[in-house]
């Protein structure tokens, strides 16, 4: 993604926040969109450890790529 070689990575399989955590921050600095995969903002050091989903995109292209994870699911 950082490199720009692909236009999305979607991810949800499960993970935790320490899984997400260094990935999401170089994915932010190099400008791109990081959220769930509904499209809600990623919350880190919560209580609960689970991080269940994950969208890293470029920004120009959130909508359509969240919109076709909504209708595949």
């Amino acid at each position: 993604m950082a490199r720009g070689e692909v236009d999305a990575y979607v991810h949800a399989g499960g993970m935790y926040q320490w899984d997400s955590a260094a990935p999401v921050a170089v994915a932010r600095s190099a400008g791109l969109t990081a959220c769930r995969l509904d499209g809600s903002p990623l919350v880190y050091n919560a209580p609960e450890p689970s991080l269940p989903d994950l969208v890293v995109c470029r920004p120009e292209l959130a909508e359509r790529v969240l919109a076709a994870v909504r209708s595949s699911s």
